[in-house]
């Protein structure tokens, strides 16, 4: 039976993921890809690239929490969510224009996956997950982290361009920076009481 804290952990962890990934650039790299290919092996490529990303970053969170005194991971933790917050928030559309390059000789779902891990091996959604892991339970860290990155992966796919035509990206970002900011204030509050 699932415990109120582990879905508390899974539903704000899904929350904070979902809105940081919006836009990024794994969403462009489905929504391109999908404009030339079939569907399921971009979305299975992007999900089986965040599995494996999202538990890399969970056994990270979570050896370094078992390493180092909590207060510190979670003053850590409140710097990086901010720094993330504050870039968010400070995005313009221009940097939003990144072109993807398909790798040539390879399946889609190859390519898929292999252009997701390199974009988002050390980006700001894997550290969120890292960090989240160290202050967290890692078990719903991972569930919540790795069902936002493939449901915005799947509307990257399906619907990412008929949202981005009616709500400009930055805004997405925006509302991301500040959630940002929340987990920022909230893990600073941690480590100091």
């Amino acid at each position: 039976m699932v415990s109120a804290d582990s879905f508390s952990v899974v539903f704000s962890t899904f929350t904070l993921i979902s809105l940081a990934e919006l836009g990024d650039k794994s969403q462009i790299v489905c929504m391109t890809l999908a404009a030339r290919h079939r569907h399921w092996p971009v979305i299975l490529g992007a999900a089986s690239a965040f599995i494996v990303l999202n538990t890399l970053a969970v056994l990270f969170g979570a050896g370094v929490a078992a390493w180092v005194p909590e207060q510190i991971v979670a003053g850590v933790v409140a710097v990086l969510f901010a720094a993330f917050g504050i870039h968010a928030l400070r995005a313009t559309e221009d940097e939003d224009s990144d072109v993807v390059e398909e790798r040539p000789g390879h399946g889609i779902f190859l390519t898929t996956l292999m252009l997701i891990f390199v974009a988002e091996f050390g980006d700001k959604t894997q550290i969120a997950v890292a960090g989240l892991a160290g202050s967290m339970p890692s078990v719903p860290v991972w569930i919540g982290a790795s069902i936002a990155l493939v449901l915005v992966s799947i509307l990257g796919v399906w619907a990412g361009r008929t949202l981005l035509q009616r709500l400009p990206i930055v805004w997405l970002h925006r509302l991301g920076g500040g959630i940002f900011l929340v987990f920022a204030f909230l893990a600073a509050w941690r480590a100091i009481s």
